[in-house]
């Protein structure tokens, strides 16, 4: 028997335009794998039935939800990603703040001399850290 935990991100119409732009955010990232809704099935034909993608080596899943639902993302949950250079959590920090939010800007807090917390335009919160 074989146990995993992956987390999942469920998306209203957006999932495989957000798994686009956070692969292309760091290194070791890429969507691996798409089913789609197709014709008489629950969700919007063509959409993401159910994907997998990875973010610097570690595998999430996520849906185009085929249910309108009234809660989204909140920022109580985060992804938390090192970077070890700077000219990548820079990159990294202004595509994600682009259309989104920032809770921490970009700067040195004592505990790690670059790091933010930013909510993107889709609602994910990820925390960035200059890990070097």
């Amino acid at each position: 028997m074989t146990s995993s935990a992956t987390p999942f991100l469920m998306f209203g119409g957006s999932a495989e335009e957000a798994m686009r732009f956070y692969t292309s955010l760091c290194p070791d990232s890429a969507i691996t794998a798409i089913e789609r809704y197709g014709p008489r099935e629950a969700g919007v034909e063509g959409s993401v039935k159910k994907a997998t993608f990875t973010v610097c080596g570690r595998s999430f899943m996520c849906i185009d939800s085929a249910v309108k639902h009234d809660f989204s993302f909140t920022p109580a949950l985060s992804i938390f990603v090192d970077l070890d250079d700077e000219t990548g959590i820079e990159h990294a920090f202004c595509e994600l703040a682009n259309g989104g939010k920032v809770f921490m800007p970009l700067n040195n807090y004592g505990f790690s001399r670059k790091f933010a917390w930013v909510s993107d335009r889709f609602g994910v919160s990820w925390q960035l850290n200059l890990a070097a």
